[in-house]
């Protein structure tokens, strides 16, 4: 009886446990399922595909340490100082300069002056492209050579078209830091950093200008014009020296290309590639690369930048090259004084650069979490809106001031607000440039550059008939109207379509 009870239970414990026996089989299943996944992925994945050691790479400039990354940051922002300082230093100094090399047309002597900036509507279409084939840092430091001999034998011109074709070469070697900057930058930063380093950055293009004409105007009245050039040469060949000692290359697809190149040669294996374009022929990837910039231009995201940034930067040079001839027929200062006026400009860089850097930041970390931790370069818009408000405000200020003769205080206040409005709508669009087309980001800020750099050459020229004609209240009030009719749609573009015309870019999702 026991032992028929036994068997009994043995015989109910075969036929019980069958939904046990099913989880434990499920189990066994998934787990089976997921190693022959994990094998499926091993023999799938390339073995020869070279990358980064994971997220936390410390040789990909993203994972850098802070000092390194802000060492980068701080070479790269001297670069991008030294040669808009160039470009304006010769301000105060152009009627001795134009006496002593034989220069009678005015015309021809503001040449002298926007004849640099023109250069740099041809240099970053072709530095910017080249960064993206040989590295960031090999072309910044043979392009800021170029910059340095010519800069030199400015100092040394006998003529003016010696000093024409000297400024040009200058100015075009000087150009790779306004295209560079922003890919390297673009290379060590995520987005949602980027805006403090832009500001850093961007202090150097725009601050230099303001710099540039105070030194400009106590060298040429204590010593020679001549020391503008020389000065800023030695200053350059410092800004040189810690280039080669402080920065290294920022670019990803180079970085692993000599990842690749270590490897065939230490494992003897040619298989070894990093997805990029190692093994493509030279020529053919140069031709596209500098091909870049121009369909980017196509991009209406890039033509409203490019047309909005055009017109400002214009009107900066415009101011700049009239501010000598303001303060000493109106005002009645000598040329050393008369330079100090341009702090205003300066003060207006440097502040609203500083607050416009972290605010940028915050701003696009706040809405990034209200969209669920998801980006977008449109967040970077706010601010322009409030840049698009002031730079008309400085320039009616500062033109009807000038105008009535009204306290120099008056005009100076102006022009600051004029200063910092520009600013902020620089950082902006490049932050935005770079956060829309991360890879491309050196050909994206080179076709923006290109048409800028034109209106800086081109607005000094029309400057004095403007002001002959309409002086400088309406002068300016004319200026002031066109940059609202240009300025303040901008930011309302971006924000509702830009994501819409991302989305159609092949460079902006990562296309070659």
């Amino acid at each position: 009886m026991k032992k028929s009870f036994e068997e009994k239970n043995e015989f109910e414990k075969e036929r019980e446990p069958p939904e046990q026996l099913e989880i434990e089989n499920l189990s066994d299943d998934i787990e089976a399922q997921g190693d022959q996944e994990k094998r499926s992925y091993e023999v799938d994945r390339d073995p020869y595909l070279v990358s980064w050691e994971g997220p936390d790479d410390p040789k990909n400039p993203r994972n850098w340490t802070f000092g390194r990354k802000w060492a980068a940051v701080f070479v790269v922002s001297s670069f991008t100082f030294i040669s808009p300082v160039s470009s304006s230093i010769v301000a105060p100094a152009l009627p001795k300069l134009s006496a002593d090399l034989g220069i009678k047309s005015e015309f021809e002597s503001q040449m002298v002056l926007s004849i640099f900036i023109l250069s740099y509507a041809i240099g970053p279409l072709i530095f910017g492209p080249l960064s993206e084939v040989y590295g960031r840092v090999r072309v910044l430091q043979t392009s800021n050579l170029l910059y340095l001999i010519f800069n030199l034998a400015c100092g040394f011109a006998k003529s003016g078209s010696q000093m024409l074709a000297f400024r040009f070469l200058a100015g075009f070697g000087g150009s790779a830091m306004l295209a560079l900057g922003g890919g390297i930058l673009a290379d060590c930063f995520a987005a949602e950093q980027r805006g403090q380093a832009i500001g850093l950055y961007m202090l150097g293009p725009l601050l230099g200008p303001a710099v540039g004409p105070i030194a400009g105007g106590f060298i040429t009245q204590s010593v020679t014009w001549r020391w503008c050039f020389w000065a800023t040469t030695v200053l350059c060949a410092l800004v040189q020296l810690s280039g080669l000692l402080f920065l290294q290359e920022t670019y990803a697809p180079i970085l692993l290309q000599r990842k690749v190149m270590k490897l065939r040669k230490e494992e003897g294996d040619q298989r070894y590639h990093s997805g990029h374009d190692e093994d493509k022929k030279l020529l053919p990837l140069l031709g596209t690369a500098l091909m870049r910039p121009f369909r980017l231009l196509m991009q209406p995201i890039i033509q409203v930048l490019a047309i909005w940034n055009l017109y400002n930067y214009g009107l900066m040079y415009l101011i700049l090259s009239t501010f000598p001839t303001l303060w000493t027929e109106r005002y009645g200062e000598s040329i050393g004084i008369a330079g100090l006026n341009y702090i205003s400009l300066g003060l207006g860089f440097w502040i609203s650069g500083q607050i416009t850097a972290p605010l940028n930041d915050k701003i696009y970390r706040s809405l990034k979490r209200k969209n669920g931790g998801v980006g977008k370069p449109e967040f970077r818009t706010p601010l322009m809106f409030i840049g698009a408000g002031l730079l008309p405000i400085g320039i009616f200020i500062y033109g009807w001031t000038a105008q009535e003769r009204v306290h120099w205080i008056a005009p100076n206040i102006g022009a600051a607000l004029f200063a910092a409005g520009n600013i902020i709508i620089h950082q902006c669009s490049q932050t935005y440039i770079l956060d829309c087309y991360t890879r491309y980001a050196a050909s994206g800020t080179a076709a923006v550059v290109v048409l800028r750099s034109l209106a800086g050459f081109g607005f000094p020229l029309f400057a004095p008939y403007l002001y002959q004609k309409l002086d400088y209240g309406w002068g300016n009030s004319l200026l002031g109207f066109i940059a609202v009719f240009i300025g303040i749609p901008a930011p309302f573009l971006f924000w509702k379509f830009g994501e819409r015309l991302r989305a159609r870019s092949q460079f902006a999702a990562g296309g070659s």
